[in-house]
């Protein structure tokens, strides 16, 4: 059953219970990987293997992302300045105990590439901030094979 969460701005990422910070460095430019991520969010569900569909709403404002498991979150979209941050909020789920969600992406020049941050900030009951930390490890491992396989994707 879907819900609302409680709308959140950018500053949430800083500020949030349960805060999961991964970083990785990747060979495309800062506004190739920026390109990916604002402009072909269809495209996400080719290099995010737990993503399943991504459409953009809104003009761009908005989108609608459905995970592997049956996941469901329509998101608005915080933050987006070119090769810097990409960020958006988690406005309805299905995920049980969520009460805020938004996850931010970073992108720093590193040499001739990108280093990619990626900030996955939540809020919820205590059963839920618990499930999110303990998937820690697994959200780190997919946010990894994610940037990988986006960087390959960046070089064709």
């Amino acid at each position: 059953m879907a819900h609302r969460l409680r709308p959140v701005g950018l500053d949430f990422v800083d500020i949030a219970p349960v805060r999961l910070v991964f970083a990785q460095e990747i060979s495309a430019t800062p506004e190739a990987v920026f390109h990916a991520l604002n402009d072909d969010v269809p495209g996400w569900a080719e290099w995010f293997a737990a993503v399943t569909h991504a459409r953009s709403l809104d003009g761009g404002a908005g989108r609608d992302i459905r995970l592997k498991g049956g996941g469901r979150f329509r998101e608005t979209v915080i933050a987006a300045k070119e090769a810097e941050v990409y960020a958006y909020r988690v406005d309805v789920t299905n995920a049980p105990g969520a009460r805020a969600l938004a996850e931010e992406w970073r992108l720093v020049p590193a040499g001739t590439g990108t280093r990619v941050q990626w900030i996955f900030a939540a809020d919820g009951t205590a059963p839920f901030r618990l499930v999110v930390k303990a998937a820690r490890a697994g959200l780190g491992r997919a946010f990894r094979d994610a940037v990988t396989s986006l960087d390959r994707r960046l070089a064709r």
